[in-house]
């Protein structure tokens, strides 16, 4: 595996754990479609100057550089991601309402256990020890977010599960167009995408307040711009040529950097447990790149391309 891949893909978990505080607090102000709907489209605003500046930096190297039906892929993939990202943010924001935060967490990650089943079906084979390492990882998890008096199901952990779900989609749909489309340009397109279809349902369901936007103004701009125009693009970005297990792997940390984040910013303290839930999950991801790393070792020996 690429270490500037893991890396970016640890940065995107960074900034999205860290979201977790803003959205908390915006949803102190505004409603969940009307979060996910500003949120969205100001991540897609501030990927239109950068798409610009690599066009032109691209265009002068060499301006008759035209792949034949790359729009249309780049606008299908656009708008499969941006739906996928649409119903997934959607289902967690209105799922978090009605269930802990700890439940929240664990189950939202399960898509970690999601992404390899659904790679069986597109024919992605997972090694033993990626599986050993999904498993330590959800042990992990566990310990991390879970605690004895919450094991029933309620509305809310539904709502978790399909998020879940719906996230596992979004990571196959993004390891079926990365490689083919401009990471960046499908990055914009389906924030525009997953903005205008929240704003829909935002109109039909809530009513938008733009004094409550205004006074949501901090948590909405780090969510835009971090979580949304950086996170979610560094993603696309990291995910080219890895294996989704290992990518879903890497940012499932999101939930471990989260409880850190409330540790340092909020000064919420850690049990035991829950370090050592910190620490299985870090196991997890250094025992999920060995046999890549063995893999890409072996082909280079021999000659192969990589």
């Amino acid at each position: 595996m690429k270490i500037k891949n893991a890396v970016l893909l640890l940065l995107t978990a960074t900034i999205w754990g860290v979201a977790f505080v803003a959205q908390s607090v915006g949803m102190d102000y505004v409603g969940p479609l009307t979060f996910n709907c500003v949120r969205s489209l100001m991540g897609g605003v501030v990927l239109l100057p950068l798409i610009w500046f690599f066009h032109r930096q691209k265009a002068r190297k060499d301006p008759r550089l035209v792949i034949p039906g790359a729009k249309r892929t780049l606008i299908t993939g656009g708008i499969c991601c941006g739906t996928a990202l649409c119903l997934a943010s959607n289902f967690q924001q209105f799922g978090i309402q009605y269930t802990t935060v700890g439940k929240a967490g664990f189950i939202t990650a399960c898509y970690i256990i999601i992404v390899p089943v659904l790679g069986l079906f597109f024919k992605k084979k997972c090694s033993p020890v990626i599986i050993g390492a999904v498993a330590l990882s959800v042990a992990g998890l566990y310990l991390l977010c879970m605690s004895g008096d919450e094991m029933s199901v309620n509305k809310g952990d539904l709502l978790m599960l399909i998020c879940a779900c719906l996230f596992a989609v979004h990571i196959m749909v993004i390891d079926f167009f990365a490689p083919v489309t401009d990471g960046l340009k499908m990055s914009c397109i389906q924030f525009f995408v997953s903005g205008i279809l929240s704003g829909i349902a935002m109109l039909i369901y809530e009513k938008p307040d733009i004094s409550q936007m205004a006074a949501a103004w901090m948590p909405l701009l780090y969510a835009g711009v971090m979580s949304c125009g950086v996170g979610y693009t560094l993603q696309i970005v990291g995910q080219k040529g890895m294996n989704p297990t290992v990518a879903s792997l890497i940012l499932s940390l999101e939930s471990s950097i989260s409880v850190l984040a409330g540790w340092m910013i909020l000064d919420q303290k850690l049990s035991p447990k829950e370090i050592f839930g910190c620490v299985l999950m870090f196991g997890a991801i250094i025992l999920a790149q060995i046999p890549v790393g063995r893999k890409r070792r072996e082909k280079e020996a021999a000659g192969a391309h990589v």
